[in-house]
């Protein structure tokens, strides 16, 4: 398809987001030209968010839970999309301060949800092909619970022990109990969570208030699902504490070519830059891997033996496709934390660089004498992070800062399902992306910064500030049957905004007999034919990295990193 050829309207939500993070973010980045479209490299006409979401594998994700392809009822991908323009645009503003002539930078929403489904992308594409088969939809695949008044709720716990004893306090075997365990878990790579019906109907036995008392005894995080769309706080997307002007300052360092090994791209606003992350999961690693998309170098430090993560199946090029998703082209430093020689590692390491990124648990830091303060005594100049769940909106014992509470607590569990489906958070990990991308761009706000005064930074975001970037309506939308995919004879299709608004016009052309009896590009082909646009949901991820419309966008897989995955989002000029 031709440029000139697709549908032109500006995608607002993305540019809107765009301009509120670049005015939070310095003087001097918004007169940074930048340009958002809809397809970008994509070589299809997606006219709308729900097109790009049928198109790149958002609606397959988030529907596996609940029996097949969904739309989000928010505008998620253009939300990411204006993320990635305002971090090009930073980004150019820092290259130019550091002697490198660019000029604009270009992202668009398709590239904004591929990196969005980046993981899943990777696991559906493995060359290793080792691990279990990819997950199908599952109509009872949530991981929200019901009690016997009808209160929905949402636990978590990482310790199977926690998880086990909250089990058996609600009568449930220890074996049946164990069951649990690994879908569980696995929910946050597999976006479906198939329970045993025996731990559902425990719950709805019990009150919200004894299961209360039982997370609590038992260490588990138990929140109430609400049905109201509205974040419950609205924090800053991140907050800057400039560090003291106690110091000599040292010259913050032009960019220069990058040496063997070091994973820079000297062509890249952030080449020559050095950033040092201890991080785990998904919020910080997506945050160094986007800075290291941008051209830094990025300097990973792990426990003895690596992180665990590296083995989780499905394997590519001997280590787990999702992990590789996130952390390719990153050099590995082993250190023990719980060790003085561990922790001198880090400082050492810190010392030379010039950004420092964790998501540690609250209050970590502190204890192992790694906070703002203790490594910028060191490097005046230092950059640090803090990529958190909650940050400080919940007092002092927060639940825990995983994705599907920052839903719950952010709204968002309400805001991307329709009013006609329970409240539930998305198993698609929506905040633990969005939060390491406004990770990242508050880093970005950071280096601009020094870049006029010579000082370092603390820089603290969240789950839940990310969370409160997404727009969404004041009550919870309302779907007629054409706001969902159609089921055709050979998968699904997703009605344009002028087709679903006309639904006489659409049942003139085709009855619904008619779409389960014609394929995806029959009824697309009958529906364009009377100039209303429709968009074929892709529900498998494999066939969507071999599709030709998808070639300037996917990298395929290739002997170094054996899955496929989106190329970085940003053109520069």
């Amino acid at each position: 398809m031709t440029p000139s050829s697709r549908t032109v309207v500006p995608p607002a939500v993305a540019a809107t987001i765009a301009d509120r993070l670049l005015w939070h973010t310095a003087p001097g980045t918004r007169v940074v030209r930048h340009t958002i479209d809809r397809a970008g490299p994509v070589d299809m006409d997606l006219p709308d968010e729900r097109a790009v979401q049928a198109a790149c594998g958002l609606m397959h994700v988030h529907g596996r839970a609940t029996g097949g392809p969904a739309p989000l009822a928010v505008d998620y991908a253009s939300v990411v999309a204006g993320v990635l323009a305002a971090q090009g645009a930073t980004a150019v503003a820092i290259g130019r301060a550091r002697g490198l002539e660019l000029r604009e930078v270009r992202t668009s929403v398709a590239q904004g949800a591929l990196l969005a489904v980046g993981q899943y992308l990777a696991a559906a594409t493995a060359t290793e092909g080792d691990g279990p088969p990819e997950p199908t939809a599952c109509a009872g695949g949530l991981a929200t619970l019901d009690t016997c008044d009808g209160t929905r709720v949402e636990l978590e716990t990482l310790d199977p022990l926690a998880w086990r004893e909250f089990w058996i306090r609600l009568g449930v075997p220890p074996a049946l109990a164990g069951r649990g365990w690994l879908p569980f878990q696995q929910r946050f790579a597999t976006a479906v969570c198939p329970l045993p019906g025996e731990l559902r109907e425990a719950v709805r036995r019990r009150t919200p208030a004894e299961l209360r008392a039982v997370a609590c005894d038992t260490g588990v995080s138990l929140l109430v699902v609400g049905s109201d769309p509205a974040p419950a706080v609205h924090p800053a997307p991140w907050r800057l504490t400039p560090a003291p002007d106690a110091h000599p300052r040292r010259p913050v360092p032009a960019p220069a070519p990058a040496g063997p090994g070091t994973g820079a791209t000297p062509s890249l606003p952030l080449a020559g830059l050095r950033v040092v992350e201890s991080t785990r999961r998904v919020q910080g690693p997506l945050a160094g891997h986007v800075l290291r998309m941008l051209g830094a170098e990025v300097i990973r430090i792990e426990p003895p033996g690596g992180d665990p993560m590296r083995w989780l199946p499905p394997l590519a090029g001997g280590t787990s496709a999702r992990f590789t998703a996130l952390n390719a082209g990153k050099r590995v430093v082993e250190a023990d934390l719980a060790t003085a020689g561990g922790r001198d590692t880090v400082r050492a390491l810190a010392a030379e660089a010039d950004v420092f990124v964790h998501n540690w648990a609250p209050g970590k830091a502190g204890r192992l004498g790694l906070d703002a303060a203790d490594l910028s005594a060191a490097r005046p100049a230092l950059v640090y992070a803090w990529a958190s769940g909650f940050g400080d909106t919940l007092g002092d014992r927060p639940p825990l800062g995983t994705d599907y509470l920052a839903q719950v607590h952010g709204g968002l569990a309400a805001a991307v399902r329709p009013a006609d489906e329970p409240p539930a958070p998305s198993l698609m990990t929506l905040t633990d992306v969005l939060g390491g991308l406004v990770c990242a761009q508050g880093v970005l706000a950071a280096l601009a910064a020094r870049e006029r005064t010579g000082r370092g930074c603390r820089v603290d975001s969240s789950l839940i500030s990310a969370a409160a970037l997404i727009p969404r309506p004041a009550h919870r939308v309302r779907w007629t049957p054409l706001d969902r995919p159609l089921r055709t004879a050979d998968g699904h299709l997703y009605l344009g905004a002028e087709a679903r608004a006309r639904p006489e016009a659409v049942h003139r052309l085709l009855a619904p007999a008619d779409f389960a009896a014609l394929t995806t590009e029959e009824c697309a082909g009958r529906l364009a034919a009377a100039g209303l646009t429709a968009t074929p949901v892709h529900t498998d991820l494999a066939a969507l990295a071999d599709d030709p419309a998808f070639k300037a966008a996917v990298a395929p897989p290739d002997p170094v990193i054996g899955h496929a995955r989106p190329h970085a989002p940003w053109e520069f000029a």
